[in-house]
């Protein structure tokens, strides 16, 4: 849920510095070594299904809960390591509400693990579309993003990023920026969403397992509110991926039950690769 809402004459941008980490030490380590043998022991569990995806979808939970499923999608684009430039990274907004889709005016995105800087090519190009505004408070304390750089940072190495916060935007909307800026093998599609959330065991399994069926059906109209809290860029994604003849791949589907959390009150965790 969004914590305000930020209207077009309360838009501030911080003109080209650098966006710190806002939450290293909460969602994930803030110490660069133990980071990183986080990062290394989850992705050593996962396993390599197929040829290197063009997109992928991974959950954005602190990583004690979601990081092992997030592992599953970033196990996938090893081996495309020096391949990949460029990283398009979607996700939905927590922290504030807006209309269309947030950009960064930041020249890089601090991690513990370093800096990533921003393709600001990209970013002015898809500025050019009216949906797509510069709102640096979107990205200020934002995690859905930030969650999946230390994962992007130790399987790619080097790479520029074009981040999206995706607000009250349509589907079409963000199939319109993800076919602009699909490029070739040398940019990666990245969306971050969990799934249901706060249901109980049983009834999380049964909802994210409906939810699945939708993604690797390309059928965004059945996944609603409640499913995906990125059930925008989620849904961009599929359209997008339908309309270019690519199919969808589970690899991994549990909640935060199944990692470190009770079986009460738990979190759908998904990831999936697009071919």
């Amino acid at each position: 849920m969004s914590a305000g809402w930020i209207g077009s004459n309360e838009v501030t941008t911080m003109t080209h510095q650098i966006r710190p980490a806002a939450v290293a030490g909460m969602f994930y380590p803030a110490e660069p070594d133990r980071l990183l043998r986080m990062v290394r022991a989850m992705l050593a569990e996962a396993t390599v299904l197929g040829a290197v995806p063009k997109a992928i979808i991974a959950p954005h939970a602190g990583y004690i809960y979601s990081g092992p499923i997030a592992a599953a999608a970033y196990k996938q684009v090893e081996a495309a390591r020096g391949r990949i430039e460029r990283v398009v990274l979607l996700g939905p907004a927590h922290r504030v509400g807006f209309t269309g889709m947030a950009v960064s005016t930041a020249a890089a995105f601090a991690t513990p693990l370093g800096d990533v800087p921003l393709d600001r090519e990209s970013i002015a190009d898809i500025l050019q579309l009216p949906y797509v505004l510069a709102i640096d408070q979107a990205h200020a304390e934002e995690h859905s993003l930030e969650v999946q750089l230390p994962f992007l940072l130790d399987v790619l190495g080097q790479f520029s990023l074009v981040p999206l916060v995706v607000g009250n935007a349509s589907p079409e909307q963000v199939k319109a920026v993800l076919e602009r800026l699909w490029g070739g093998e040398e940019t990666l599609i990245v969306i971050s969403s969990d799934l249901s959330h706060y249901h109980d065991y049983a009834t999380a399994r049964s909802l994210d397992a409906a939810t699945s069926h939708a993604i690797i059906g390309l059928a965004p109209e059945r996944i609603g509110y409640e499913d995906a809290c990125g059930r925008l860029p989620i849904a961009g994604l599929l359209l997008e991926a339908a309309q270019r003849g690519l199919s969808a791949e589970l690899l991994d589907l549990r909640n935060s039950g199944d990692t470190a959390g009770s079986k009460d009150r738990v979190v759908g965790y998904g990831a999936y690769a697009f071919h």
